[in-house]
């Protein structure tokens, strides 16, 4: 008999674009679909692979009979309603941050830790973050071949890695300036964004503007300085790839970029590495994509990235003065493969397990 799969935050934005996913994939493993959100979004129709569905507000009944639920909520519904879809029989499988260095939960990247899906004694799994995502798929394959012992990454952030809020206010923040001439000093961008009714203090972006603009933040603040972003990557990264111990250093950044995130990462590994060979683990990767030519200035970035499935990479070259290290450039959807799609193939990969 196929399972069952709940779509739980079916309406909001990364709950869109599985939608999308399913309706793209030439088959599914699915009986059954049901759709699920929050009581005002109860009652609202969707289609679903042809199939037209209708929203049901989020209660414990909902789960019963379910195989599988994913969760597109904010971390405080994750942590209330991961457990009871549990409780009733189902695999939670959430995208949030509620779960995700809890010890008895796997964080799981299909391409990396497969393996860890059937290790879920509460029930759930869980979805690393964005940032972490759009560099693991890449990441892990060069650490299987050569073993990765220090990473320092610096993120270029997309505004809708701060949610639809981040989004709205990049496009207000562009709107609001296209066509001004503007000097070299910042304040001007603030005086046009002030004038335009765009205050700093309602500002996503830790209180600064965003368009023509990067921003060196993104969380909240953390202990000696850190952002809550930035220790997601270390953590999240030391979890998957089962190194304990693993030295990681990160800077993340805001950028004007609507969608896709990029990385730009420095990689020390235990044994030796060439431009040469990396290059051949990339590409044998099926979910990586090279895109690699210095000669012909071929590399990846966020506007031939976005709407794809796969990571790509590019800027390959062997670190000057440090031994054994690589250097390149990541790309990744933060909304497909850093969200809804590594939760979907999570969920695909364990139908196959019921």
């Amino acid at each position: 008999m196929a399972p069952t799969l709940a779509l739980v935050g079916a309406t909001g934005a990364v709950g869109g674009v599985m939608i999308d996913i399913m309706n793209a994939r030439e088959s599914v493993p699915w009986g059954e679909i049901r759709l699920i959100a929050s009581p005002r979004s109860a009652g609202k129709k969707m289609t679903v692979r042809g199939t037209e569905l209708t929203v049901q507000a989020l209660a414990p009944e909902v789960f019963d009979g379910v195989d599988i639920a994913m969760f597109d909520v904010p971390d405080e519904i994750s942590a209330e309603w991961a457990p009871i879809a549990a409780a009733r029989g189902a695999v939670a499988v959430d995208n949030s941050g509620a779960f995700r260095m809890d010890p008895e939960v796997p964080l799981v990247v299909p391409e990396v830790n497969l393996d860890q899906i059937a290790n879920r004694p509460k029930g759930i799994i869980a979805n690393p973050n964005c940032t972490t995502l759009s560099m693991m798929a890449a990441l892990g394959s060069v650490h299987r071949e050569f073993g990765l012992t220090e990473l320092v990454v610096a993120s270029y952030q997309a505004a809708s890695g701060a949610g639809q809020e981040g989004i709205d206010r990049l496009q207000a923040e562009l709107s609001a300036i296209a066509g001004k001439e503007l000097g070299s000093v910042a304040g001007d961008v603030r005086t046009e964004l002030e004038r335009a009714g765009l205050p700093m203090a309602d500002s996503p972006f830790a209180g600064a503007p965003l368009a023509l603009n990067v921003v060196p933040w993104a969380g909240s603040l953390k202990e000696d300085g850190w952002a809550s972003e930035e220790l997601k990557v270390r953590n999240e990264s030391r979890k998957i790839l089962g190194i304990p111990e693993l030295k990681v250093s990160a800077t993340c950044v805001r950028v004007p970029v609507v969608t896709t995130h990029s990385l730009a990462v420095h990689a020390t590994f235990e044994r030796e590495v060439s431009v040469a060979t990396a290059q051949k683990v990339f590409a044998e990767q099926a979910s990586v994509v090279l895109v690699d030519d210095p000669t012909e200035g071929v590399f990846p970035t966020p506007a031939d990235v976005v709407g794809g499935d796969p990571t790509y990479v590019g800027r390959i070259r062997q670190a000057l003065d440090f031994p054994n290290t690589l250097d390149f450039f990541v790309c990744g959807d933060n909304l497909r493969k850093g969200a809804a799609l590594n939760t979907y193939e999570v969920a695909e990969e364990l139908a196959k397990t019921l």
